[in-house]
């Protein structure tokens, strides 16, 4: 157990559990993750291993008791019969026999129907009427010779959720952590590991909670298999269902304009299409007409009326082709159905989660300490669905007047949703409201970009915000903007201002350097402007060719971003050095000790070895694990480099006081290493023909920051 799980546990008493155990007590049992995890936080929500034992032996035993399995549904219902009562954990699904004038209740794996249900009942649990909802039932058995009632008597019907949640509580306990410890508890609570994440991804998966907590919040996200785009659509909540295949009726899924029965949509908080993509599937073009008209309105028709719902809408599906492709060739939406590639349909979506971004996951990214119940968590997030937190953004900033009303909506319910998620107490700082707004800002603007590059009649705009009351604009570009400068609106059908009609082509790097670069220049003294050229972003134009030239300065690279290496960051610095320190305190692993063999052979290229040996001195700090190979890897670098005439040499500093990270040059640049040398997200180093082997501007990098200083002249 490590520090942030003794401080969950004493500050979220009861509502915590060991992520692992579902894996322990789920064996052949069909059941979503909700309904363990309601199962284990009645009897394991406690760090005590021993109580945790017991809990984990009385959960399966309360499975192999209740949960009726299909094979067994036969011996179960004799059981009922011959004992005369037994209780049964199942999904019970209910509808309305308008001749008995009666609800009905099915029992979907014990194969019962016809079991009378009182009204009570339903009206508390309406779900039931719509879709199957796992109960845990009372059921017992009285023969009857009538032959359209059922001997089954349902005594009890018990959903499996939580019966009341205390909010006012629940943003107390949120106040005692930081915004990344309780970033890293909801990743947790997912059930993956937040150590394998980066800040991005972490993110994107809160971004599809968004749907529980945000009414009528559109999302979509389209990427390869097995990056879990659907687990938390089908496992997490039990406010939300996931319709497979991606196609549903309009009765089942607005209403039936034959009975007046309301569908999916009035009765879920958030309903997802799974295998939503597939150029072969037909949708029937009255569904999509129906689709449309609630994404954009929350309304739509019965008979003569309008009806209103609140569930979110999510499409989630695979790509056919990598992202490289979609960029050169069609668009990121081509593998949506045709009749859903309009741009009617793309323009009503709040944001576009890029799934190529996300790992497939691995065995190891799974989490194994603790995190929320999913089911307190999922009525946290019910619980602030009405309430709104819109005003959010307007309180620090200032969005472009350009972007039409749908991209503002997109991203004020994103920038809603997450505000809900990670400061419920309406306590964030200007500096973390910032990280959201162009999070939200990018996400929005993919599916803008998508529209441009279809259609001809959407106008181009500035995605761009700034602080409110004035300040510099700072523009948002998707990171696939960044990764293909030169092709990414080669395809637009919307020209450009300017520039001839040409798109910006800046790689990441390049955005970075010439944004250090802007800010420069803002430090001069210039000219008065009116008020009315004050308040309008920049125009986008063709940007500078930019080479990161020696000079002080600042830049900022984004997670996943491409077009890095030693070269770009330090080359020009390096040239002609001949004494280079290198302070970093994580030089410990074979990938770190990697590292700095690659900075050294930046450092050949540029040093003069023709006046005097070259210097490199490395100080770090000493790796934690006894069976290190730290010191045997710099040894074997020093010996590498020595033929060359460069003198590397190390420290180890045991004082436990090294935290900064620095590269000093010849007492002329101290260049400070926000992340130190590892910058680079994990990538396959064993391979000989991986591309990322060979050019590091392939890697996808970390999000670090450096900082250029003059020592001297």
């Amino acid at each position: 157990m490590d520090a942030l799980d003794k401080k969950l546990n004493d500050v979220f008493t009861g509502y915590v559990v060991r992520k692992d155990l579902v894996k322990l007590v789920k064996g052949n049992a069909a059941v979503p993750s909700y309904v363990l995890e309601y199962l284990l936080g009645q009897n394991c929500a406690t760090d005590d291993e021993g109580q945790i034992e017991v809990g984990v032996e009385r959960v399966r035993s309360i499975l192999a008791k209740h949960y009726v399995q299909r094979a067994e549904a036969g011996a179960i219902r004799s059981d009922i019969k011959q004992i005369g009562q037994k209780r049964i954990i199942d999904k019970v699904s209910v509808t309305l026999n308008e001749k008995r004038d009666a609800y009905e209740a099915s029992f979907e794996n014990l194969g019962v129907s016809k079991v009378l249900v009182s009204s009570d009942t339903v009206k508390k649990n309406r779900r039931l009427l719509v879709s199957g909802v796992w109960c845990i039932a009372d059921l017992s058995y009285e023969a009857n010779e009538a032959r359209d009632e059922s001997p089954y008597v349902l005594n009890s019907l018990k959903p499996i959720q939580m019966s009341r949640f205390d909010f006012e509580g629940f943003v107390t306990r949120r106040s005692q952590f930081s915004e990344d410890e309780w970033i890293d508890i909801l990743i947790r609570s997912i059930g993956l590991d937040p150590n394998q994440l980066g800040r991005r991804a972490k993110l994107f998966q809160l971004t599809r909670l968004v749907t529980y907590c945000e009414r009528n919040y559109n999302l979509v996200e389209l990427g390869p298999k097995g990056t879990g785009k659907s687990h938390v659509f089908s496992e997490f909540s039990p406010h939300g269902i996931l319709i497979s295949g991606g196609e549903v009726t309009p009765a089942k899924l607005f209403v039936n304009n034959s009975t007046g029965k309301i569908g999916l949509v009035g009765y879920w908080d958030c309903v997802a299409f799974d295998e939503f993509a597939g150029k072969n599937k037909k949708p029937k073009a009255d569904i999509v007409d129906i689709m449309k008209n609630y994404m954009a309105n929350k309304s739509f028709s019965r008979g003569i009326e309008q009806v209103t719902a609140e569930a979110s809408m999510v499409f989630v599906g695979n790509t056919s082709h990598d992202v490289s492709y979609m960029i050169n060739k069609t668009d990121l939406l081509e593998d949506l159905p045709p009749v859903y590639h309009d741009p009617a349909f793309i323009d009503r979506l709040h944001a576009y989660i890029p799934g190529w971004e996300m790992d497939i996951i691995r065995g190891d990214m799974f989490c194994s300490d603790f995190g929320f119940i999913v089911d307190y968590l999922a009525e946290a997030l019910r619980a602030m669905r009405p309430m709104d937190y819109s005003g959010e953004v307007d309180r620090f900033f200032e969005l472009s007047s350009s972007i039409s009303t749908r991209d503002r909506d997109g991203v004020v319910k994103t920038c809603a949703g997450l505000m809900k998620i990670l400061f419920p107490g309406r306590n964030e700082t200007a500096e973390e409201a910032a990280e959201i707004v162009e999070f939200a800002l990018e996400l929005r603007k993919r599916v803008k970009d998508t529209l441009i590059r279809i259609d001809e009649t959407f106008e181009r705009v500035d995605f761009a915000y700034r602080p409110k009351g004035g300040g510099a604009w700072k523009q948002v570009a998707t990171l696939e903007e960044l990764d293909y400068p030169a092709t990414y609106h080669s395809l637009d059908k919307v020209p450009w201002e300017g520039d001839g009609g040409k798109a910006p082509m800046t790689d990441g790097f390049e955005a970075a350097v010439q944004a250090d670069e802007r800010v420069a220049e803002e430090t001069v003294d210039k000219p008065a402007v009116s008020a009315e050229a004050e308040a309008a972003p920049p125009a986008q134009s063709q940007p500078k060719p930019a080479v990161r030239k020696p000079g002080a300065g600042h830049i900022a690279l984004r997670e996943n971003q491409r077009g890095v290496s030693y070269e770009k960051l330090f080359g020009a610095y390096l040239e002609g050095a001949h004494n280079v320190e290198i302070i970093d305190p994580y030089v410990r692993t074979f990938h770190q000790c990697r590292n700095v063999m690659e900075l050294l052979e930046v450092v050949v290229r540029h040093c003069k070895f023709d006046v005097t040996s070259v210097k490199v001195h490395l100080v770090t700090a000493p790796d934690e694990y006894p069976d290190s190979k730290q010191e045997e890897y710099l040894e074997q670098i020093r010996e590498s480099m020595s033929p060359l005439g460069l003198d590397f040499t190390w420290k180890i500093d045991r004082s436990g006081a090294l935290h900064a990270r620095h590269l000093k040059i010849d007492r002329k640049w101290d260049i400070l290493l926000d992340r130190g040398l590892d910058i680079w997200q994990r990538f396959d180093s064993g391979n000989a023909f991986s591309i990322e082997n060979r050019l590091p501007e392939m890697r996808r990098v970390k999000a670090f920051e450096l900082t250029y200083m003059k020592v001297s002249e």
